[in-house]
């Protein structure tokens, strides 16, 4: 019988919880349940959809007019290939955050039409439209393209806290963004022309 109890033991599927209730005086016969354990049954598969429903959307923060298939990886490429991929004026300012002489820059008075991509990565980051005379002497733009341009808190001037212009695809060093530019968004996007590749209409 102990023979027959074990053999059943071993043929019942282990998604089925086994408890044996009592056994009788002789030690012969025993009852056995069987019941379907709600805690081991196959867990249901969850929408994404769902998920999404329940939260922001999962590009809510991602770059805009940015093509999946085509990202690349620019936290991994080095310093050397950065060097070879852009001139020495480009590197000093995208990679080591400089910055270039007022009114020496190739964009600074341009005024033709078209769209500001990010010189390291192609990303477009300002329309000539929103670009303004700001008499600075660094081409100036009142707002970027979506979430293109992204910007943190720069300390890197002791007692002048200021906030630096990133590109938020490979995060190059822009420029800084001032609360000081026109309608409608009051900001004022100091950019270097060296970090800018102009795309005309």
């Amino acid at each position: 019988m102990i023979m027959a109890i074990s053999h059943s033991l071993m043929s019942i599927p282990t998604a089925r919880h086994i408890s044996i209730l009592s056994q009788f005086d002789s030690g012969v016969k025993s009852k056995l349940f069987v019941s379907a354990s709600p805690s081991l049954r196959r867990p249901k598969r969850v929408s994404l959809s769902v998920i999404r429903a329940m939260g922001s959307s999962a590009s809510s923060q991602k770059p805009d007019n940015i093509q999946e298939a085509n990202r690349v990886d620019y936290a991994s490429i080095s310093d050397e290939e950065w060097k070879r991929r852009l001139t020495g004026e480009q590197y000093y300012i995208t990679r080591q955050k400089g910055t270039e002489r007022a009114f020496t820059g190739e964009y600074w008075n341009t005024k033709t039409p078209g769209t500001y991509h990010c010189i390291c990565c192609d990303t477009p980051l300002f329309e000539s439209s929103t670009k303004f005379d700001s008499g600075t002497g660094w081409p100036s733009y009142y707002q970027p393209i979506g979430s293109n341009a992204k910007s943190k808190l720069d300390l890197s001037i002791i007692f002048m806290p200021r906030q630096e212009v990133l590109c938020a695809v490979c995060d190059a060093h822009l420029g800084h963004v001032f609360d000081d530019g026109p309608p409608p968004t009051g900001k004022r996007y100091c950019i270097n022309s060296a970090s800018l590749k102009l795309k005309p209409k």
